[in-house]
């Protein structure tokens, strides 16, 4: 269902990885379902190269579209479809533009930068949409209101904040979706992860999330 209204090449949804909360990503990437986005965030870990191509080496295996979080050039050099900016980094945008397959930006209520249309962004991932334990998370404004909002953007939307199984299904037909801990009911067996998972096994999907 979320796939149905984003632009062709647009994922139905993405999942963020977190060193605190997601501290194995690999078990969640091995097991999210073919066409989903990865967007891996290091916050200048040492291993972050390391990382960085380890989980390509599962979205490639699991056709999965793996972006990584505000560092072009660790993504130029691991060959990641993308670049995903902080709010504040949009305007590192252009300095990459056409460089990647995809760069998408993250929004919030008042951000000024969500309305240029200059920027080469494809989507904008837009929080808090509802309540999180996210430490930077701010007020949730509630499903209603950023369905209206998503129309208003002149980028594809994904939701951000609270999203999961349950809440996402109350949106998706507005605006694609990424979580954090929300997807780690796709979580497979360390065996599995380690093996990269085979692209032809399907994943198990939670009760009630077969319409994404």
């Amino acid at each position: 269902m979320a796939a149905r209204h984003l632009p062709e090449g647009l994922p139905p949804a993405f999942f963020l990885t977190d060193p605190a909360r997601t501290p194995q990503p690999e078990a969640i990437v091995a097991g999210l379902p073919a066409g989903w986005g990865v967007i891996y965030r290091h916050f200048g870990a040492p291993d972050r190269e390391t990382v960085a191509r380890r989980l390509l080496k599962i979205c490639r295996a699991r056709k999965l579209v793996f972006l990584i979080g505000a560092d072009a050039a660790l993504a130029a050099k691991v060959g990641a479809d993308g670049v995903h900016w902080p709010g504040r980094m949009a305007g590192q945008a252009r300095k990459w533009r056409g460089r990647f397959r995809l760069q998408t930006m993250s929004g919030h209520l008042g951000d000024k930068s969500l309305h240029s249309v200059a920027l080469p962004i494809k989507a904008v991932l837009f929080s808090t949409v509802f309540a999180s334990r996210s430490a930077s998370a701010g007020t949730a404004m509630g499903a209603p209101r950023f369905r209206r909002l998503a129309t208003s953007l002149p980028f594809p939307v994904y939701a951000l904040g609270g999203v999961n199984p349950d809440s996402g299904l109350s949106i998706a037909k507005s605006a694609g979706l990424a979580a954090i801990d929300g997807w780690v009911c796709f979580s497979v067996r360390k065996r599995d992860a380690e093996s990269k998972t085979a692209p032809h096994e399907a994943p198990h999907k939670p009760s009630g999330f077969s319409e994404l």
